[in-house]
């Protein structure tokens, strides 16, 4: 049989010897038995991760960006809920526990100077009466301070309350004194060494007082009223303190329900950080005994030793529910999100599984 004949016979092969064999890669599936030739090897961007949809084509690149914009979303959402619970939280704390202040003035050098920031608490006066010798914040509004405040709209009391949590707030109202007298406390400048008495006993306030100040240039002689304090500034020559107000209603004192709180510590500047004790002298024993008085009722509050604890206003009430509150939110949210996180980790298990 001739060559042209072995080609055009019935079981000839359809190439010649000298022709080239197809490459397996280029060999097609057969259904059912996979590929005739050796594996085909994943190629870049194949897989469960390449973007591909279902019938094994690329997805163009904004529909990969449709898909990311919502987790973008999603991130600047809890951003936006963060610092809305952060700023709730500054509020209930500054409201109910702890406020910062900034000292404007001079008035209780060299204990605390200007620009400095303190905090103070305003709980502690509902677990303890107030002590002589504390250094208290107090609203002077009706004792000191006779002009009706004006009433701001809401949005200046929600600056107001802003500005409180840095302790930036400059209300001219509200003053920072240290305790010298409690109720039924007598209260006398000086004795023959140039001494403040109080119920007799003198103060040594050197530890304290501005250097080289005097503990009054000012006499005075007073009795405190039931439920008021008589508060002076460290820097005596320039404070403006009780002594300032002796012809006004409560002879220079303040109301005890004017204290907004206890200023414990100094929190900025760092150099200046530090701890506001209660200095020694007011630690004296003998400071509780009863002044010898012709007045029946400053002998009676002076037995009380101090200011007595007063039955929980509206706000303390409110502590409780508040401070609950302050911890709810943190934790229901950490809840969600925990939950969140674990089913997204299941569903990518299960997508692994099925692969």
């Amino acid at each position: 049989m001739s060559g042209s004949g072995s080609r055009e016979g019935f079981g000839s092969p359809p190439w010649d010897p000298a022709d080239s064999v197809s490459e397996l890669e280029d060999t097609r599936a057969i259904p059912g038995r996979g590929n005739a030739g050796r594996p085909q090897q994943d190629k870049p961007g194949s897989g469960a991760d390449s973007g591909d949809n279902a019938d094994g084509a690329e997805q163009p690149p904004s529909a990969r960006r449709a898909r990311k914009r919502p987790r973008r979303r999603s991130a600047l959402v809890e951003l936006l809920v963060l610092g809305v619970i952060a700023i709730v939280l500054a509020l209930i704390i500054k409201t109910y526990a702890i406020q910062a202040f900034f000292i404007p003035s001079a008035s209780m050098e060299n204990t605390l100077d200007i620009g400095d920031r303190v905090l103070i608490n305003k709980v502690v006066y509902d677990f303890r009466g107030i002590h002589r010798g504390d250094i208290i914040v107090f609203d002077g509004n009706g004792s000191w301070d006779f002009n009706p405040p004006s009433s701001p709209n809401i949005f200046s009391r929600f600056a107001n309350d802003l500005e409180g949590i840095v302790g930036i707030s400059h209300d001219s109202s509200i003053y920072i004194k240290r305790v010298i007298g409690l109720p039924g406390d007598h209260v006398v400048c000086c004795n023959a060494n140039g001494q403040i008495t109080v119920n007799g006993v003198p103060l040594s306030e050197k530890s304290y007082l501005y250097p080289g100040n005097q503990p009054s240039a000012q006499p005075f002689n007073i009795t405190v009223p039931s439920g008021r304090l008589w508060v002076m500034g460290d820097h005596r020559a320039v404070s403006y303190d009780s002594r300032g107000h002796m012809g006004d209603p409560g002879g220079g004192t303040i109301p005890e329900n004017a204290v907004l709180g206890r200023a414990f510590v100094i929190i900025w500047p760092p150099s200046r950080w530090g701890i506001l004790n209660i200095p020694a002298t007011f630690e004296q024993p003998q400071l509780n005994s009863p002044p010898a008085s012709n007045s029946s009722a400053a002998l009676a509050a002076a037995m009380d030793n101090g200011t007595p604890l007063q039955s929980a206003g509206p706000v303390a009430a409110a502590l409780p529910l508040a401070l609950g509150f302050t911890g709810a939110v943190p934790l229901t949210w950490l809840q969600h999100r925990t939950r969140r996180r674990l089913s997204a980790r299941r569903k990518r298990r299960r997508a692994a599984d099925t692969e």
